[in-house]
């Protein structure tokens, strides 16, 4: 899905783009609204701030949607109901309030997509539940994880950090990219709390996947083959 972002904070804008780019998602960033008037590439989507150096983005949102239907979502520190009001009466799709973190932008995303891209009448497609071997099933349609046909009790945390591991299994996952996904894109302070849900994972988990720590660097979730894998998840596990 392609993206253009429009936010003239550069260490915003460079953390949602890193954030989207790693559930892929393909952004153009420009940073003022002439450039997003201008801009010729091809979008699924706006993510558009309203404090822009050469003019308002609500003026930026008008335009745009004067052009086509293509979903636009404000993204701005102005929090007051008028704007929120006002972007949505003049054609934004969603309106989402700094600070935020990148997973709550990618879920409105995937949401006004939903809401643009209506399934064809009568079309019976489904998309079922991810498998991750023999023993795994992630439901991310209705946030449920089936372990051996019996779902898996998870704390709201402990699924994030599972379904961004899944994403890519088998690829090593920075302490900071993890921050970054799980927890809120402006994170600062202690990252031992990820260290907590990992364990949490390793237990509730065992012997479907396995999460190993990279000193120093983070972690990856491999995904057990074996129907009956009962290997100690424990090991390796200081970071």
């Amino acid at each position: 899905m392609r993206v253009l972002l429009v936010e003239d904070d550069e260490p915003i804008a460079q953390s949602l783009r890193r954030g989207m780019t790693r559930y892929g998602f393909e952004v153009e960033w420009v940073s003022t609204g002439g450039a997003a008037l201008a801009y010729e590439g091809a979008y699924d989507v706006v993510l558009l701030d309203l404090g822009l150096p050469d003019t308002d983005g609500l003026d930026v949102c008008k335009a745009l949607r004067q052009r086509g239907d293509v979903p636009i979502i404000v993204i701005s520190a102005r929090s007051d109901e008028t704007d929120r009001v006002v972007g949505l009466e003049l054609g934004a799709d969603d309106y989402v309030s700094k600070p935020f973190g990148v997973r709550e932008v990618i879920a409105r995303v995937r949401a006004v997509m939903r809401r643009a891209q209506p399934r064809a009448a009568g079309a019976t497609t489904e998309v079922g539940p991810d498998r991750y071997g023999p023993r795994l099933t992630i439901d991310r349609k209705a946030a449920r994880v089936r372990l051996d046909d019996e779902e898996v009790s998870l704390a709201p945390k402990e699924y994030d950090l599972l379904s961004f591991l899944t994403q890519e299994p088998g690829a090593l996952m920075s302490r900071e990219q993890i921050m970054e996904a799980v927890w809120d894109a402006n994170w600062f302070g202690p990252t031992k709390t990820l260290d907590v849900h990992v364990a949490a994972l390793r237990r509730k988990l065992a012997g479907a996947v396995t999460i190993e720590a990279v000193r120093g660097v983070g972690f990856r979730l491999i995904v057990n083959e074996g129907a009956a894998d009962s290997r100690d998840q424990g090991a390796g596990s200081a970071s």
